[in-house]
């Protein structure tokens, strides 16, 4: 099962299958949830963790019936929102973080573990220990197990280019430019297209991991 991503492990890291780090995922600055999720694989390549949808997690208290994505920046507290504890309300996924890549490659889950798709998730992201913060780019692709494929939230992305806390013109060139190097890639049917870890299941010893402390930052 392992190795398939290629020889060679990051030097200084604990690179132990089935350690747990912590998925920090940022909008606009703004922390959006802290998840836990386990380390299945890593190498000079980049890292596959596995997420448990279920999994004890700390979200952001936002008013009822809005999301972070939706708030203006200046409509933000300025320290940031306070965190809940709640639980990862989507399904099982493998995310794939290529190093030096500014995206990342999920293979979801769905019922029975059943494979339904790829998603790629555009975003810039920063290791601090066993901590993964991610900003997110806003835009990102869903590709079919066919994989045809299609951009998802272009208005939104649209709509934040050009504000100070997300991307100016010219990056939100680079982040589109980085979506079209990764659909050549599900269009040739090369990895992480190539039907690779499409049966992926979790060892029977892991289990669900728990909560992790409180995230020690609510802005990045």
């Amino acid at each position: 099962m392992f190795g398939r991503l290629g020889a060679g492990m990051i030097n200084g890291m604990n690179d132990e299958p089935g350690r747990i780090l912590r998925w920090n995922f940022f909008i606009g600055g703004h922390l959006s949830a802290s998840v836990p999720v386990r380390l299945v694989e890593r190498t000079d390549a980049g890292q596959l963790v596995w997420m448990e949808s279920g999994t004890p997690m700390w979200r952001t208290k936002l008013p009822r019936g809005r999301h972070l994505r939706d708030i203006a920046p200046d409509d933000r507290p300025a320290g940031g929102y306070p965190v809940v504890a709640g639980r990862w309300p989507m399904g099982n996924a493998l995310f794939y973080q290529p190093t030096g890549a500014a995206h990342s490659v999920l293979w979801l889950f769905g019922r029975g573990r059943k494979f339904r798709g790829w998603y790629v998730n555009l975003e810039r992201r920063t290791h601090h220990g066993d901590d993964i913060d991610i900003t997110d780019h806003e835009l990102d692709i869903n590709v079919a197990p066919d994989r045809t494929w299609k951009w998802k939230d272009e208005e939104s992305f649209a709509e934040k280019t050009g504000h100070p806390v997300y991307w100016s013109a010219d990056e939100a060139s680079a982040i589109r430019d980085e979506g079209a190097s990764v659909v050549r890639l599900a269009e040739a049917g090369t990895f992480p297209f190539d039907g690779t870890w499409c049966d992926f299941r979790p060892p029977p010893t892991w289990t669900t991991p728990p909560r992790p402390p409180v995230p020690r930052h609510p802005l990045l």
